[in-house]
């Protein structure tokens, strides 16, 4: 394709030649050689060049491509430059030997126009061979004034070219020069576009892109926290190209653009009084200027600047396009007073001063454009020069020396020519190895080979610094910092920025701000407002969970970690668990040890006096169960103390579960069967004994109950196997602790509840049982003071943090209560009051207590029609004793004496071995002595236990006596015993057995009726000796004993706490006593009993 458009163009030239005819051919070139001067040097491979001589052409007279006045740094410099170069490289002998290196300079005047036209006159060259040049001799030419002018002669291609310095000019060269395959190596363009291998394949540059550029302006505005600037560039490629590349750093850096534009170099004032207007309107935020522009550019802003009053207003932060120029700033240094600027690090090239300070109009004939130069300069003429300038009237005699000034690109044009040359040379060795000078390889030079080996060049340059290229073709970027005096203070380079800040700043206060929004404090974040750039924002912090993100995003942190002290990530938040050294611990250690201590203490008693009367009438077996479910309970604090671990898991919820359900168990079971035994003394007739009474049978029961508890327990192992797990009670914390679910907790639980209730409910209706068996009474306390403490518990476990402390002081306190309660009043007998742990003191009271009151209530009251119904407990209203008996019947006198008195008797018997109680039946008459026969029921009444009448009957006999001062025997009958009616006869309680006088005289009857008076005859009867009765006997005929105990047993009325032999079918005879309930189902101790001693006193119904 390249050689097709190479042909194409050779056939627009040859074809305009023809059209056009010779003579206009050679006018047209006579013009174009006046017009544009060239300087060549001669040689065997020619190298083109493209400098700045003149400036560009004004606005105004740019469609005329006049260039303007010559230039002395950007234009002759660099020309002599490149001829002292390759006058060095030609008499180096390590460098091309034998080769001669010339050159073709010519003018780009900075414009794109010239610059592509000089262009197209190198390719002309290239095109033009020299049998078409001898051709184009035979015509003739004609000059202006029509002589005859010589054709001229054909020139080498040139293989490679220099320049120019504009990167917009660049580009237009390289778009032609690529067509060809002409290497081409720039010396200052930067434009990133040049970078891009698949548009601009044959462009090489010895100095770094723009991007590198932009990237140390950007970090320039950030290191001074410069966030809100605005943007000025320069009309064409470079500034157009520096400066996308600097907003889009700028971008990622948070550096917001408060206004962008561009102007033209060449602009006029009111164009840069308008482009200032604009900037001031986003005073006094946007105070920096970020300037991608050219020397120029940067002056017309400063001048605007003063006409519009603005010094001080704004700093200029400029790139390399003006990073050195004194022209720039000269007469306007108080507009760009703190303005920073950036130019290519390029060391000073003392040689060439020598050389270039050197050069006199005269000498100099190879640089075509130096007399213009020299005149322009020093404002003379050079009298007799071909090139003197008539409007100057002064002779030159001046010296280079005079204000000169090197200019700071000139490191990077020398290193752009010896790039050339040692590219070239390293194609020479390696296709001419062995040979001086240009083989046949090399004749000619292939500008694709070239290219290759100049990508390949690394040399050390005119500054001592590397020169390599990049896949991009560029070289590495170096720069130095300069203030808006040129006053270095700071350098840039691959490593970052280095800045030396009092060189620009002596008072650190005078440095500005250019920020829409200050900077939002710790824990905030930048919240952009709808409309704004990303640098204006309204800080908003953050939650007390949250980091910060980035300074726009807050992030919350997961469960179990929390944000650092600085705010910018998440540290794990420290483990809670019970730990033993807490204050809260010990205190539940301490209490779970005293409770261990006194439960083994406790249950050493009950083991020491385990035979004794208050062991046995507790129910040993159970107490037992209880004082091991309450060492569980203490033992539970350890467990859930200590560090969770799948074991202690197991241990806890086996604990809390088990340990209150083996004391209420058995609490339970204790409780319910007292309100049996209470429930069934209730009755009327006790026909059946209550069943599960005996002591296995309540410890199956027990067992029962807590394997339930056991069950749920293993039951939840298979539902929820403990382990260990990490709690979040809050955002703030984590706790190790057991898997344990509410319904790990309630089911257990649950289950405890439902025992300890109904422990309350039995032990709330046993609380009247009698006095021996106040131990429910105890039950009945340590189940309220129970109640309340799970009641408080439930809303302390499921409300607060504190649920492990809550479960240790609710078990171990619930256990303290049932420890205290039931055991220590126990403990405290069988220590400290021995003398009441006998068995009188835990069997029924030694009375029982037959009341007489007034007749016609009692009547109204119950009417019973059988000797069963003139039985009943005395109800809880009654003023009676709840641990005495009382059996009430009526028998109406057949018109005696003192129709209204009720009868109650009490007979005591004692014994030598146990205490027993007997009801014998009441005497036929108030007022007489009984007679036993008029004892024997009527017909049609019943005994206690509907014994057959024959067997309630009770034969007369003689009543046996005591020994007594008078001698002699009693009348048999029983008329002869005291008169139980004698006047204020309120005798005392049954004491010790009365001996009564001697024969009484015959009975007396009663005087007028009294009311209220009650009779009350108390009866003694006393055991039989082995060795007699000791004191004799009234009477002749002997009490039949065992008789005699058949009758009281009959008259016994039914009770449940007599002996379980009752009511059953036993070839032993039933105890004619109740007893404790460890001594149901002892045998009843039998024994004779030798006499039976009456009382009888008399009280006031009333005062019951």
């Amino acid at each position: 394709s390249y050689s097709v458009t190479r042909f194409i163009i050779f056939l627009r030239l040859l074809l305009a030649c023809v059209l056009l005819g010779d003579d206009l051919v050679c006018v047209v070139t006579a013009q174009a050689n006046e017009r544009r001067v060239l300087a060549h040097i001669p040689g065997d491979i020619i190298i083109g060049a493209l400098f700045s001589v003149h400036h560009q052409p004004p606005a105004d007279k740019v469609h005329e491509r006049k260039c303007g006045a010559v230039r002395e740094q950007y234009g002759i410099q660099r020309v002599e430059a490149m001829m002292h170069t390759l006058d060095l490289i030609n008499s180096d002998p390590n460098l091309l030997p034998n080769i001669t290196l010339g050159c073709e300079i010519r003018d780009s005047c900075w414009h794109s126009a010239v610059a592509l036209e000089q262009s197209i006159e190198f390719i002309r060259d290239t095109l033009v061979s020299n049998e078409e040049e001898e051709s184009l001799n035979h015509g003739k030419c004609l000059g202006e004034d029509g002589m005859e002018m010589t054709p001229v002669r054909g020139k080498k291609p040139i293989v490679g070219l220099i320049g120019p310095g504009s990167s917009s000019v660049a580009i237009q060269v390289q778009n032609l020069l690529q067509l060809f395959n002409i290497p081409q190596i720039a010396y200052s363009a930067t434009s990133m576009d040049l970078s891009d291998k698949s548009l601009y394949k044959y462009f090489m540059r010895v100095v770094p892109s723009d991007a590198q550029q932009a990237r140390a302006m950007v970090d320039i505005v950030k290191r001074y926290n410069w966030t809100y600037v605005s943007a000025i560039h320069t009309e064409g490629n470079y500034g157009e190209s520096g400066m996308e590349a600097f907003k889009e750093l700028a971008a990622r850096e948070g550096i917001c653009i408060a206004h962008s534009d561009k102007i033209y170099s060449n602009a006029g004032e009111q164009s840069f009084d308008r482009l200032l207007e604009k900037l001031r309107g986003h005073l006094p935020k946007a105070r920096v200027v970020a300037c991608f522009c050219e020397g120029m550019t940067i002056r017309g802003i400063l001048m605007a600047m003063r006409r519009q009053g603005l010094v001080g207003e704004f700093l200029l932060v400029g790139s390399d396009g003006w990073a050195d120029r004194y022209d720039v700033t000269d007469g306007y240094h108080r507009e760009a007073a703190g303005g920073i600027t950036i130019k290519l690090k390029s060391a000073y090239v003392t040689w060439f001063d020598d050389y270039y300070l050197a050069l006199q109009p005269d000498e100099n004939t190879r640089n075509p454009w130096f007399p213009e130069f020299w005149q322009h300069r020093f404002q003379c003429r050079l009298v007799g020069h071909p090139q003197e300038n008539n409007k100057y009237n002064r002779t030159c005699k001046e010296s280079l020396r005079q204000q000169y000034a090197q200019d700071t690109k000139m490191g990077f044009v020398i290193n752009a020519i010896y790039s050339m040359a040692y590219g070239l040379h390293t194609m020479q060795q390696a296709l001419c190895p062995g040979y001086q000078g240009l083989c046949d390889a090399m004749r000619p030079i292939d500008g694709r080979k070239l290219l290759e080996f100049l990508m390949r060049t690394n040399f050390t340059g005119v500054s001592g610094e590397t020169i390599h290229f990049d896949q991009n073709g560029d070289s590495p970027g170096r720069y130095e910092i300069m203030n808006f005096n040129y006053i270095h203070v700071g350098s840039w380079d691959q490593g970052g920025l280095r800045m030396d800040d009092e060189e620009i700043w002596p008072n650190s206060s005078s440095l500005i701000q250019s920020l829409c929004s200050l900077p939002c404090q710790k824990a905030q974040i930048k919240v952009i407002r709808k409309g704004e750039v990303s640098c204006c924002w309204t800080c908003t912090p953050c939650k007390e969970n949250e980091f910060v993100f980035d300074e726009y995003t807050c992030r919350a942190c997961d469960l179990g970690s929390w944000p650092t002290d600085d705010l910018t990530g998440c540290e794990p938040i420290p483990v809670q668990y019970v730990r033993w050294g807490d204050p809260e611990p010990i205190a539940a250690v301490v209490f779970s040890c005293l409770g261990l201590m006194a439960t083994l203490f406790v249950t050493s008693i009950f083991i020491r006096f385990y035979d004794t009367p208050v062991v046995k009438s507790s129910s040993r077996e159970l107490c037992y169960i209880i004082l091991a479910g309450i060492f569980l309970g203490y033992l539970c604090t350890f467990s859930l103390i200590a560090k969770p671990h799948a074991a202690h898991c197991y241990l806890q919820r086996l604990g809390i579960g088990l340990s209150p359900a083996m004391s209420y168990s058995a609490l339970v079971t204790k409780t319910n069967r007292i309100a049996r035994i209470l429930a069934g003394s209730k009755k009327k007739i006790c026909t059946k004994k209550p069943r599960f009474m005996s002591a296995c049978a309540q410890l199956v029961i027990a067992s029962l109950l807590i394997l339930i508890q056991l069950g749920i327990i293993m039951a939840l192992f298979f539902m929820e196997p403990p382990e260990v797990i990490y709690d979040y009670p809050s955002i703030s914390e984590v706790h190790l602790i057991c898997n344990l679910s509410t319904l790990g907790v309630v089911a257990p639980l649950g289950y405890n509840g439902l025992l300890i209730l109904s422990c309350t409910f039995y032990a709330f209706k046993t609380r009247n049982v009698p006095a021996n068996f106040n131990e429910a009474k105890y039950i009945a306390f340590t189940m309220y003071t129970t109640c309340i403490i799970w009641l408080a518990f439930v809303p302390i476990y499921f409300g607060s943090n504190y649920k492990i402390i809550t479960m240790c002081f609710s078990v171990s306190l619930s256990a303290t209560v049932a420890l205290c309660c039931m055991f220590a009043p126990k403990v405290y007998i069988m220590l400290a009051k021995p003398e009441k742990n006998v068995r009188s003191a835990f069997t029924t009271s030694n009375q029982v207590r037959m009341h007489v009151g007034d007749a016609k209530t009692a009547a109204n009251a119950a009417k019973p029609k059988t000797m069963a119904g003139m039985f009943r407990r005395k109800g809880s209203g009654d003023n009676v004793s709840s641990n005495s008996k009382a059996v009430l019947w009526s028998q109406k006198e057949g018109g005696g004496y003192r129709p209204n008195l009720w009868k109650r008797i009490s007979i005591h018997i004692k014994k030598e071995e146990v205490n027993q109680t007997a009801i014998i039946k009441p005497f036929s008459k108030g007022n007489d002595i009984p007679d036993l026969d008029s004892a024997t029921p009527q017909p049609g009444a019943r005994g206690v236990y509907d014994q057959p009448q024959g067997a309630q009957h009770y034969q007369p006999g003689t009543f046996p006596c005591p020994p007594s001062p008078y001698a002699g025997p009693c009348p048999p009958s029983p008329q002869h015993l005291p008169a139980a009616s004698q006047k204020g006869a309120n005798l005392p309680p049954p004491g010790p057995p009365l001996v009564p006088a001697p024969c009484p005289p015959p009975y007396v009857q009663p005087r007028a009726r009294q009311p209220n008076a009650t009779v009350t005859t108390y009866a003694e009867v006393a055991a039989t000796s082995n060795h007699g009765l000791g004191g004799g006997v009234c009477g002749t005929e002997e009490v039949r004993t065992t008789e005699l105990l058949e009758e009281l047993v009959a008259l016994t009325p039914p009770s449940p706490f007599r002996d379980p032999s009752l009511g059953s079918p036993s070839t032993s005879p039933p105890c004619l006593s109740p007893t404790s309930e460890s001594a149901l189902g002892d045998p009843c101790p039998l024994g004779k009993y030798n006499r039976v001693m009456f009382r009888h006193y008399s009280q006031s119904s009333s005062s019951l």
